[in-house]
């Protein structure tokens, strides 16, 4: 079972780390500005995202009709809105490593084609990149080859959820995360629990929430609705699981929900519209099994939980300026967008430091961070006394201590976690300027293994290095546990 949260913010705290930093408002401004000039390539390569896909050789195999089909897709994909949405892992937010998620599906003669994204395993993360590619089934692309899971995710999809990337359909939002409902509404106002476990509504159709009445309500049901909030998006489950079926050319059958670990819920749908629950017992039967893998229909992870930019909206702990537009024009209609600062941070301020009974400055001078109020020999004399051993200024200690260990440090490391080089260099030019030397210590180690980080994904890429030769990131001991954010991959130690 999931571990239990002490404090039922620490996971809304991580979710509000994770909206400031994993996707930047000068990725959103850049990439908006070029899928609106019509430059969806250009747009990708703004959001980071990395182009595994030949749109001529599309063409000559499977005709220009498809290639069509495929374009217009690409023209509506509004990418920085894609990574907003991507499942995430603790403790850092990161995306989830190792997936390949499809975002469409194309029906050509006999065979399919799938558009897809696809993250790369833990070892190979650094940078958060995200590739862009198609599936026809076959192993055909170098990428696909050395991914871990390469075919389509079927708890991980985005073919029913295009309001999750497609900026046209962005405004669905709203419905299909349940946000035009109270958020103190109550299931059971309009109806009437039966005794065999399912809910009956005014008009005979018993609807998502059944669960909550089933004999032994499972080990999860006071996890889910405790100390830790509603997180099951429950409210849109049957819904949801009929879109599922529709997909598939069904008014009918079952709908496996996964929440996490070993905990299943299986959801009986009938033509009539009455929903049962009960235990998943592995998917017997036919009824709800995916027509071309046999496998049991699973409810997509995006409709199983609560949003958690609504969360957020509700704990009063973001307002609609600090999401991602799109996502606040569908939550809070009308509110007028914000103006964000690309790099907030008060690390770029001029600083005073108390030295030798005085206060005094500490600035940029030639774009580098310097004692303000000391003349150039009086410095020099300090810095020889320093190497000699002698104590430094209170001022130097402190010009010191920025450039290893600064304030801001905490920043930089989730800027370059998220893969925003350039917000974390703006932070740290903004602090020690421009022309300034880093000097040892944990600053230019965080760059450093950065760089290092960035190495590893491209040889990746490059298919010249492999899963147990390629280093491993050492990461923070874990302290939080979001089951949407799942379960630490294996691939981390």
């Amino acid at each position: 079972m999931a571990t239990h949260f002490a404090n039922g913010d620490t996971r809304l705290s991580l979710w509000r780390r994770v909206r400031e930093f994993a996707v930047p408002p000068a990725m959103i401004e850049t990439a908006t500005a070029r899928r609106n000039a019509g430059d969806w390539a250009g747009a990708c390569a703004a959001a980071g995202f990395d182009l595994d896909l030949d749109l001529r050789a599309l063409s000559r195999a499977w005709g220009r009709d498809v290639r069509e089909r495929i374009r217009a897709d690409l023209r509506r994909l509004a990418p920085d809105l894609l990574r907003w949405h991507l499942p995430r892992i603790a403790p850092d937010g990161l995306l989830r490593p190792g997936l390949t998620m499809p975002l469409a599906r194309y029906d050509a003669g006999e065979g399919s084609l799938c558009l897809v994204v696809r993250t790369p395993p833990a070892w190979a993360d650094g940078g958060q990149r995200i590739s862009l590619a198609l599936w026809d089934g076959t192993l055909s692309e170098p990428v696909a080859r050395g991914h871990p899971h390469p075919r389509p995710s079927r708890r991980y999809r985005f073919d029913l959820h295009r309001h999750l990337w497609d900026a046209g359909a962005a405004g669905e939002l709203r419905t299909r995360s349940g946000a035009d409902r109270s958020a103190d509404a109550d299931p059971s106002a309009d109806g009437e629990w039966l005794s065999d476990g399912e809910w009956l509504s005014d008009g005979g159709r018993r609807v998502g929430g059944a669960w909550l009445a089933y004999a032994d309500r499972f080990t999860f049901a006071d996890r889910l609705l405790g100390h830790e909030g509603s997180l099951c998006a429950t409210e849109r489950w049957a819904d949801e699981a009929r879109i599922v079926l529709g997909a598939e050319g069904r008014d009918s059958g079952t709908v496996v929900v996964r929440l996490g670990g070993r905990q299943r819920l299986a959801l009986h749908l009938a033509a009539d519209g009455t929903v049962t629950t009960g235990r998943d017992t592995g998917g017997q039967g036919t009824a709800g099994r995916d027509a071309g893998s046999g496998a049991p229909l699973v409810l997509p992870d995006a409709a199983t939980w609560t949003l958690p930019d609504l969360e957020l909206l509700r704990a009063g702990l973001v307002d609609a300026g600090q999401l991602h537009p799109l996502v606040a024009g569908a939550l809070v209609p009308g509110h007028p967008p914000a103006a964000r600062d690309p790099y907030p941070d008060p690390a770029r301020q001029s600083r005073l430091v108390e030295c030798r009974g005085a206060r005094h400055r500490i600035g940029l001078v030639d774009g580098v961070l310097s004692a303000l109020d000391h003349s150039p020999d009086e410095l020099r004399r300090e810095e020889l006394l320093v190497a000699l051993g002698g104590p430094p200024l209170p001022c130097l200690r402190l010009i010191d201590e920025a450039h290893r260990r600064p304030d801001c440090l905490t920043g930089v490391r989730e800027r370059l976690d998220h893969g925003d080089i350039a917000g974390a260099l703006a932070v740290v030019e903004g602090l020690l300027g421009p022309e300034a030397v880093l000097r040892d210590g944990p600053l230019k180690d965080e760059l450093e293994s950065a760089a290092r980080r960035r190495i590893t994904y491209g040889l990746y890429r490059a298919g010249l290095a492999g899963g147990r030769t390629g280093p491993v990131r050492t990461r923070r001991r874990r302290s939080v546990r979001d089951p949407r954010l799942g379960p630490r991959p294996a691939g981390r130690r």
